[in-house]
């Protein structure tokens, strides 16, 4: 019997055109969250990349309301079906950017308090004593985080 992940059933950098339709559950950390006049859009992260989410109150109020209230660096599982991004709106800088998925239940995992330096944005110096400080939120930085994979080879 192996092992087997029950919190999750695709990465968040996995999906693709061919999953159009399927039913999935992401888990990860919320790398960004947007308002949109009644639709949330959730950057859902986990270590193999980053995957949008969409809030809409018409489709599932109950993951709508969830949505509202997560914040940067909530960990979640959220449940959802992959649809094609609208012409016009899909990331070409991302591996899931021709893909999003609808959430239709959002389970906060844990809570984050606010993180005392940006972790998705590599543009901003951050001062070595407070990385090191901070070093479990230093490594979820894509240049951390890929150093540690390639020294892991």
């Amino acid at each position: 019997m192996g092992f087997e992940v029950h919190y999750r059933t695709v990465t968040c950098g996995e999906l693709q055109s061919k999953d159009v339709g399927r039913q999935v559950t992401l888990a990860g950390w919320v790398n960004r969250r947007r308002d949109h006049g009644g639709l949330i859009f959730l950057d859902i992260r986990d270590r193999y990349g980053i995957t949008q989410v969409i809030c809409d109150p018409e489709r599932s109020p109950e993951a709508h309301h969830s949505a509202s209230e997560l914040r940067s660096e909530y960990v979640v599982q959220i449940s959802g079906v992959v649809v094609h991004r609208l012409p016009g709106t899909e990331n070409a800088q991302l591996s899931t950017g021709t893909i999003e998925v609808v959430a239709q239940s959002i389970n906060i995992l844990n809570l984050s308090r606010t993180t005392p330096f940006p972790i998705g944005n590599e543009a901003i110096q951050v001062d070595e004593s407070l990385r090191l400080k901070y070093r479990y939120l230093d490594l979820r930085r894509p240049k951390m985080r890929d150093i540690m994979i390639l020294r892991h080879r």
